[in-house]
């Protein structure tokens, strides 16, 4: 075959393929629903889609090879073929109206050989309207999200844990590194430190934040009911189950977070039980024929000295390793004193809407007072200082003589007046510092006092002591 007619072929091909392309640019081009223009680098007109000739009320003919600036009032595109740079979601008025649109420079081995000019909203209206309505979604979006939240369990986060001191930033880094993985995590604090904050962070910030969070307070089951609690019961397990049986927290807990608190208080029998099902990552209900799979993330907590429990074969030592996979270890307050300013801060607003009383601060000598103060209850118990404190003042401010006495007298190192006073406040200290010497531990606490038990807790509940 004659190489002339082959090129002749090839050239017909190449031909056909270009204007198909072709065509299908001017296509798309025409069915853009937004105007549309192309201009050379001088500024002449090249090509307008009909959306935008009807809107400028051309004809596309009669607006071909005539320059941009006579038929599109206030454009900016010959500018943009001078600059080169590119003019993203601009305001341009036309024809009494405010339009968004974009001038777009095409370069070709550094220069520009065309601009494209492209209207967004034909009316700056509709940017707004669109603008209050994806507001609108994202209200929404956060609604059903916070609800969302509460059905799960998790009302806290990372940023809901006030201060910047050193110690907590500390804590809330090591949060922060081991939320995404599934380790179990033990956090130690004493009564008051924040503990179940940075549970409720951990879950929200793990791969299980879609999953239920599920809290048990450990110390709040009666040991005869501890077992059914935790792990369920199966249907006609004892007198009075319920018909199907009944799930127990780690069940419920099933692709999500159960938080054991107080878990220094389940008591030996029950120990062997929970080691197996961290272990087995099973549970078996009471009565139950078959134990049950379950995928879970523990978190545990206690103020008490876990450590010291072990030693006294008090908590087993397996389970306590067990447990202690990573140790998160919140600090007092009285060891991140530089933070009662802005938790005095955080709580005044808080308790504003809680109780209905606002104040503008606090004056500095009542400052003093609370920064002097040793907090045997911590961040609670310094919430719970200003709510009564509220209730004292008459002004805008709260002042030293609005604080409870046991925090001024400590301050100034002054005493009761009456002898009474005297017994009660003495009394009160010595179970403080009994608690905070065993590091919650009530039984602890009640054999170093010489105390019998009821005794202990109707001090504990006339001195207002959260232990």
């Amino acid at each position: 075959m004659d190489a002339g007619f082959c090129d002749y072929e090839e050239l017909l091909h190449t031909y056909e393929e270009c204007k198909a392309t072709k065509e299908m640019i001017e296509a798309a081009f025409e069915s853009a629903y937004e105007g549309i223009v192309l201009t050379d680098p001088q500024g002449t007109i090249r090509m307008l889609n009909e959306t935008y000739a009807r809107f400028l009320k051309v004809k596309v003919e009669d607006a071909i090879g005539r320059h941009v600036t006579e038929v599109i009032e206030n454009t900016r595109m010959h500018i943009v073929a001078k600059t080169g740079e590119a003019e993203l979601a601009q305001v341009q008025k036309i024809r009494e109206g405010n339009m968004v649109v974009h001038r777009i420079p095409i370069l070709k081995e550094g220069r520009v050989v065309a601009v494209v000019g492209k209207v967004l909203f034909q009316d700056v209206g509709e940017l707004h309207a669109l603008s209050a309505r994806v507001l609108q979604l994202q209200e929404e979006l956060d609604y059903y999200k916070g609800e969302l939240i509460k059905h799960l369990g998790v009302r806290y986060g990372l940023e809901d844990i006030i201060g910047d001191s050193p110690k907590l930033k500390a804590v809330k880094a090591m949060a922060r590194r081991v939320a995404p993985s599934d380790s179990t995590v033990f956090i130690s604090g004493e009564s008051g430190t924040g503990k179940e904050l940075f549970a409720h962070s951990i879950h929200r910030l793990s791969r299980r934040s879609a999953g239920p969070f599920i809290k048990v307070n450990c110390a709040a089951i009666p040991e005869t009911l501890i077992e059914s609690v935790l792990f369920g019961y199966a249907e006609g397990a004892f007198t009075g189950a319920i018909k199907g049986g009944q799930k127990g927290k780690f069940a419920m807990a099933h692709r999500g977070t159960i938080f054991l608190d107080e878990i220094g208080e389940i008591p030996l029998t029950m120990q062997a039980k929970l080691l197996r099902v961290l272990q087995e990552r099973e549970v078996e209900p009471v009565g139950a024929v078959h134990p049950t799979e379950v995928d879970v993330r523990v978190v545990a907590a206690s103020n008490r000295d876990l450590e010291r429990m072990v030693r006294e074969n008090r908590f087993r030592e397996d389970l306590y390793y067990r447990l202690h996979v990573v140790t998160l270890t919140i600090p007092p307050l009285r060891e991140r004193r530089s933070d009662i300013p802005v938790l005095t801060e955080h709580f005044l607003e808080e308790l504003a809407h809680e109780v209905g009383i606002r104040v503008e601060g606090v004056e500095p000598d009542a400052m003093d007072v609370l920064l002097g103060f040793h907090w045997p209850g911590n961040v609670r118990e310094l919430k719970n200082v200003l709510e009564g404190s509220l209730h004292m003042t008459e002004g805008d401010r709260i002042r030293r003589e609005h604080l409870p006495f046991h925090l001024v007298g400590e301050s100034r190192g002054e005493g009761p007046s009456t002898l009474k006073e005297a017994v009660e406040e003495a009394e009160k200290n010595v179970i403080l510092r009994a608690l905070q010497t065993h590091r919650g531990d009530r039984e602890q606490a009640i054999r170093m006092l010489g105390i019998s038990r009821s005794g202990f807790y109707q001090k504990v509940k006339k001195y207002g002591i959260q232990s």
